[in-house]
């Protein structure tokens, strides 16, 4: 899986700067509306070309938030496959506050073997491999290059370790609901202080990831390719990416793709 593995780094890498070049355009941002109202730009739909030409060299197939989607009829049988976010944090986007990403997984019998998220604006590469236990941040150069070598021992990241007295809960720049807040309310009957770290995108498990907060609660509908690139770098550090539905882990290539609430934490 290693080729695999280096044409899913590349082509996040070449998907974030085809979005830059529309970001850091002086012409404005092409946006339309999909069926469901959330925005679709010129960007994504750049981003998921350039993907699409990588990991169509696989054998593996793949669903990706802006191709069409393929019946659960003929996904059911698939032992593996891709699932991508060409430009996860539309919003953010559009918003130009840098808080978006490049996000592909790979993942087998449901379950996330291998994420990447790339940050193009500060070149930020978050990788891993699940059955490694291993998560990596890798900050590219300026023309965004990727001839540094990768899974570099100085490069791995790691959750924070516990603290009584402090909880830093991730919350989005975009989606704070009454549940969120009910468990934020909950947790401050068990720590000495809430602080709430807020982040757009999948940048949200990259920061539990990292140990810059210790748990993020997402009670609000996200869909597979938001979550699938995160939870495999959670899960390679220890952490749980889990369903408050039937409190398992998140799992994918779902008759349904978009997920139950959940829960990451160690």
């Amino acid at each position: 899986m290693t080729d695999a593995y280096n044409l899913a780094l590349e082509a996040a890498v070449l998907a974030g700067k085809a979005i830059l070049e529309i970001y850091d355009s002086s012409e404005a941002i092409e946006i339309t509306s999909k069926t469901d109202d959330s925005p679709l730009t010129n960007a994504d739909r750049a981003s998921n070309a350039v993907i699409n030409s990588f990991l169509e060299r696989t054998d593996f197939p793949i669903i990706s938030e802006e191709n069409k989607q393929i019946d659960y009829a003929d996904r059911k049988d698939w032992e593996s496959c891709w699932i991508v976010d060409p430009l996860d944090g539309t919003k953010e986007f559009i918003k130009r506050n840098g808080e978006f990403t490049v996000n592909i997984a790979w993942c087998k019998q449901g379950k996330p073997e291998f994420g990447v998220i790339y940050v193009p604006v500060t070149r930020e590469l978050y990788y891993a491999v699940v059955s490694s236990g291993k998560a990596f941040k890798t900050v590219l150069d300026e023309d965004h290059s990727l001839k540094v070598e990768l899974f570099q021992e100085g490069d791995r990241i790691n959750p924070s370790g516990t603290d009584n007295a402090l909880l830093r809960v991730v919350g989005s720049r975009s989606h704070m609901n009454a549940d969120t807040e009910n468990f934020i309310a909950e947790m401050k009957t068990k720590y000495q202080d809430i602080e709430i770290v807020s982040k757009g995108s999948s940048l949200k498990f990259c920061l539990v990831a990292e140990g810059k907060a210790d748990v993020y609660p997402r009670y609000a509908p996200t869909m597979e390719w938001d979550t699938a690139a995160g939870s495999a770098i959670c899960e390679a550090v220890g952490l749980q990416v889990i369903s408050q539905r039937d409190q398992q882990p998140l799992k994918y290539n779902k008759e349904d793709l978009l997920n139950p609430y959940f829960l990451v934490r160690s």
